[in-house]
């Protein structure tokens, strides 16, 4: 009877010292490479992620490698951010097999994307890339092709995604159907131009080149538009595609328009997508009506909306769960845990930035041929 007991207390000791080794290993932080650092969006993530080895225990994700060849801006980098210039390599194959990420960020141009996932996804690598997922629809089929085969996550990150205030436009407009049948659908974003407003030189080099980003304003901010229509639409696929794409500042932006108007015919709804490097102000709002009333998001924290029901517009200041600008790598980082699962219809997912980039490609077909773009 003794042994019995001693057993018991012995076996019990034992799965509570298993469950506490697994919780300590469940939390160790997910090992994150980088693919490129032209991208300006990379400051987000090196503003607050520490390298190895400092704080591993307490950080949802650490920085293991850097796969850069441009070792001027590296050194730039690695004496602004604190990181050893050990952790560059110029090989993106050779940072995957020395430093084995568990995931990889892509900060450099929308052409290279295929390129990271050619090297990740083989090596069981998820990934994550800043907007949009590709430059074109050839590219993105592979892409998703070498996902789906090895299983790898393949994410894509717009600033957009983490605002409180779309996520409670879509609740109130979708979710509630609190304005009755979506009728219009307004998405303005973008700034003075890249050049107006100081981005590195070596993000200009290729945002402005038509092969690296595939085009300029239409691609930089008409993939906010495509993305958050693609999600209120809960990723149907618009019937027909038309653009209008221009260069109002030909002397800057030689290669690549600077303004693009993008409409998407719905059987019951319209998009309206106005992409631009000219506006006076940084934008980045979004208007839904619907046949009941309307709700619109003018920023982040701001949000107004008004039922045709009621007499007066409401508002609201919605105040965010953290930065905005980290959520992205927590978010990577509880999906490659399993922590979170992303479903199709989510911002992030795969299946919503095949259709964006397919709205895309219809858009400069569109502005190209002058004539509206079926979807088929």
């Amino acid at each position: 009877m003794r042994f019995h007991h001693q057993f018991t207390v012995f076996l019990t000791a034992l799965v509570l010292l298993t469950s506490l080794a697994w919780s300590q290993q469940e939390k160790k932080p997910v090992r994150i490479g980088i693919a490129g650092l032209s991208h300006s969006h990379v400051h987000g993530f090196l503003n607050n992620t520490p390298p190895v080895p400092p704080a591993q225990q307490k950080d949802d994700f650490v920085l293991v490698g850097i796969a850069e060849s441009d070792r001027d801006m590296a050194k730039r980098y690695a004496e602004r951010y604190g990181f050893d210039l050990a952790l560059v390599y110029d090989d993106l194959g050779e940072m995957l097999d020395k430093t084995k990420p568990d995931g990889v960020l892509a900060f450099n141009s929308i052409f290279g994307h295929l390129e990271v996932v050619e090297a990740c996804a083989p090596r069981g690598v998820h990934v994550m890339v800043e907007k949009p997922l590709a430059v074109n629809g050839e590219h993105a089929s592979r892409m998703a092709e070498l996902a789906r085969e090895h299983k790898t996550l393949l994410l894509t990150n717009y600033e957009t995604t983490w605002y409180p205030t779309n996520h409670r436009a879509f609740e109130l407009a979708v979710t509630q159907g609190a304005f009755g049948p979506l009728r219009k659908i307004i998405v303005c974003d973008g700034h003075k131009g890249p050049k107006e407003i100081g981005v590195n030189a070596e993000f200009l080099e290729w945002l402005t080149d038509p092969v690296l980003n595939g085009g300029g304003a239409v691609i930089d901010f008409g993939c906010y538009g495509a993305n958050l229509a693609t999600w209120l639409m809960q990723n149907e696929r618009p019937q027909s595609v038309s653009a209008v794409l221009q260069r109002f500042k030909p002397d800057v932006y030689p290669k690549v328009d600077d303004e693009a108007t993008i409409v998407l015919a719905y059987p019951n709804t319209q998009v309206i997508i106005q992409a631009s490097w000219n506006w006076p102000i940084n934008r980045k709002d979004i208007e839904i009506y619907g046949a009941a009333g309307y709700v619109k998001a003018p920023n982040a924290t701001d949000l107004v909306w008004r039922n045709s029901e009621r007499e007066r517009e409401q508002s609201a200041k919605l105040t965010p769960e953290g930065s905005l600008t980290f959520a992205p790598f927590n978010y990577f980082a509880a999906a490659i845990r399993g922590e979170t699962t992303v479903a199709p219809g989510d911002l992030s997912s795969l299946e919503n930035n095949l259709i964006t980039v397919e709205i895309l490609e219809a858009a400069r077909e569109s502005a190209k041929t002058g004539k509206s773009v079926t979807i088929k």
